[in-house]
């Protein structure tokens, strides 16, 4: 195969941006898909037709012999069909998994009994799908513990059929913090037929079956999505059990940063924010800042230094730390805060309350709210982000094109793409803190105040963010040479 051969690539995947999503799985999902269309490769994405997603500026359509399907899964018959509907924003298309017994939930993921049957069903659909469409694909790219049984399935169910002879699976580990680890009782719902020999016996005698560590044991290549979490999550301290079968895997584990929609995130062109700017002309930021203020009901002018929020709620992402250090520093510091989130709802009581407390200083928007989240960054001076972990994130990559200062922890995706500033060389481009404590996150906070008092080096660090390129060109085509390498060219 010619390094210009189109490749065939099935992309499996739980969420999807803007259809579903509860966090960066659905952004990047989107992101590399389009990728990949846009360079002429031949990407077909299965994603499930949940209840949620909404139809009206979609053009859905069902797929000829495609339509009233089953599926034999353990003693059930599901029965499916798959749809299929253009983004008009690209043209990639995407087939739309559609079983209104497992999707038609009031949530993307649930808590019910058939949690594991939703995600079995996603992973053999798209194998079928493949089947009748006559499609072979070069690549079968998984995406989290959701679609992690495809690797298990080539080799059981489907490994009769030489349409996948010459696949080759990448499973993508988003947030190893997510396992899809179910009990031993489901294994006859997995219809191994003599494969179960194929799962991690030491589980099933412990009564568990775990659908990522399946993918990590059977994909042909692992990888995640930065640099610098390949190597954490080989270590006890980020692995979650799961870091001895990672260095078993060493050298066929990869970390690629995930990249950024510039079509969607760029100051220069975002439809959705107030004012757009660019690093030659800030006046639009501060018209995005007066902005935000007023909606969020904040006190004070364009002086007043804001650092912006917005984020799942859940403990991966510091919030413990900002309960503790973020109420000492409003009464320290003069600053507002400017958040967005949903989650855990001890976490969410912390924000209203906080909130109440420093009326006028600290606005905090319950949910989510995609016009909010572009005001947000476009409008705030910082951007914090401490997390405990941090796979990749996407949040300070953004930050970065709207001249928003990260500050951040030396984590994971963090530390890959935010450089610690420089005061006398007036290099860098945010703030970073090592250790998950207190004392780390007042300081970086602290820092980041400070240089915000110098203006003109501050305008050149916010510069020096804009100017940085994490678009999906490069990093796609990161994904594009694994594929060939995969693939035989």
């Amino acid at each position: 195969m010619a390094t210009t051969d189109k490749l065939n690539i099935c992309l499996a995947t739980a969420e999807f941006a803007p259809l579903a999503k509860t966090g960066g799985l659905a952004d990047v999902s989107a992101a590399l898909s389009a990728y990949l269309h846009s360079e002429g490769h031949d990407v077909r994405v299965l994603m499930p037709f949940y209840s949620q997603i909404r139809r009206e500026n979609l053009d859905i359509q069902p797929v000829n012999n495609l339509q009233n399907l089953t599926i034999k899964v353990g003693p059930w018959d599901i029965e499916y069909s798959i749809d299929i509907a253009i983004l008009p924003a690209n043209g990639l298309p995407i087939f739309l998994l559609r079983c209104p017994a497992l999707y038609d939930r009031p949530g993307i993921y649930s808590s019910e009994t058939d949690e594991h049957l939703r995600f079995i069903v996603l992973s053999r659909a798209a194998i079928e799908m493949c089947q009748r469409m006559n499609f072979a694909p070069d690549i079968f790219h998984c995406n989290d513990w959701h679609t992690a049984l495809i690797p298990l399935f080539l080799r059981t169910i489907y490994s009769w059929d030489n349409l996948f002879a010459g696949t080759r699976s990448v499973m993508t580990i988003h947030n190893i913090g997510y396992q899809g680890v179910f009990g031993s009782h489901i294994v006859g719902d997995l219809s191994l037929y003599g494969g179960e020999h194929f799962l991690h016996q030491d589980d099933l005698a412990q009564g568990r079956i775990n659908f990522l560590k399946s993918g990590i044991l059977l994909a042909d290549v692992l990888t995640t999505v930065s640099p610098t979490y390949a190597r954490e999550i080989q270590s006890p301290e980020y692995g979650m059990g799961l870091d001895g079968y990672l260095r078993g895997r060493s050298d066929t584990l990869f970390g690629i940063l995930n990249g950024v929609d510039y079509d969607e995130w760029n100051p220069e062109t975002d439809a959705l924010i107030p004012q757009t700017f660019s690093s030659s002309d800030f006046s639009g930021k501060i018209a995005c800042k007066l902005e935000l203020m007023r909606e969020l009901g904040l006190a004070g002018g364009a002086d007043q230094p804001i650092i912006g929020f917005v984020s799942r709620l859940v403990g991966q992402k510091g919030i413990d730390l900002m309960v503790s250090v973020l109420p000492r520093l409003l009464a320290q510091r003069n600053f507002s805060l400017s958040l967005l989130g949903s989650g855990e709802p001890h976490f969410e009581l912390f924000f209203q309350s906080l909130q109440r407390a420093a009326r006028k200083r600290v606005g905090f928007y319950r949910g989510y709210n995609n016009k909010l989240a572009h005001w947000i960054e476009a409008g705030s001076d910082m951007f914090m982000m401490p997390s405990a972990y941090e796979p990749c994130g996407l949040n300070q990559l953004y930050s970065l094109k709207y001249g928003t200062i990260p500050i951040v922890r030396e984590t994971g995706g963090l530390a890959d793409s935010v450089r610690q500033v420089n005061r006398a060389a007036a290099t860098g481009t945010g703030v970073l803190f090592r250790d998950y404590d207190e004392a780390g996150f007042h300081w970086a906070i602290s820092r980041a105040l400070d240089l915000y008092e110098d203006q003109p080096l501050w305008r050149k660090i916010m510069a020096n963010g804009m100017a940085m390129d994490f678009s999906w060109q490069k990093q796609g085509a990161l994904y594009v040479k694994l594929y060939r390498s995969l693939s035989g060219s």
